[in-house]
């Protein structure tokens, strides 16, 4: 498992939901422990499944940026959004690239959990952020699709290097 950067085609393939069975199984666990190793050694707070190439509707949160801060979702759904607020992203799979993205400053987030159970929590701020950036993947939304005309410009040659640097 390795994490994959614009343009790869992972990024921007259906995804599928996690079975019970699946979220309490061994092999998944395993996985998810993989993705913690990269995002960490990536210095993210969040990683989708696509972003490794891993077709799943999977999200691993660390807002906090420590692995005790560390959150799967597993089938996440926003169930309702309130306030907007404009702040600066990233994106693991756009590395060095930041650009200003309005997001909902809170929401509710309902998912299943490692143990196959459905839960749904209200989150605010910098972790709803992380939330909602992530849950663009699983929907293939990128962060380019994010961008302002403005911020497409001013990245162009960067998102240029980023596709030549895939050929």
């Amino acid at each position: 498992m390795e994490l994959v950067t614009y343009p790869h085609p992972a990024l921007l393939r259906k995804t599928r939901p996690i079975t019970v069975e699946e979220a309490t199984s061994a092999e998944l666990q395993a996985r998810v422990e993989e993705m913690r190793e990269i995002m960490h050694q990536s210095d993210g707070v969040g990683l989708a499944a696509p972003q490794v190439a891993w077709s799943v509707r999977l999200l691993l949160i660390s807002p906090a940026g420590t692995r005790e801060s560390d959150e799967l979702l597993l089938n996440p759904v926003i169930k309702a959004r309130r306030g907007k607020v404009v702040g600066e992203e990233g994106c693991l799979s756009f590395p060095g690239i930041y650009v200003q993205v309005e997001r909902a400053r809170e929401i509710d987030v309902e998912f299943l959990d490692d143990q196959g159970q459905i839960r749904r929590e209200t989150r605010k701020d910098f972790a709803a952020r992380v939330i909602q950036h992530e849950l663009d993947h699983l929907e293939n939304i990128l962060l380019l699709h994010r961008m302002s005309p403005a911020d497409r410009v001013r990245v162009k040659r960067d998102l240029e290097a980023l596709s030549q640097s895939s050929d």
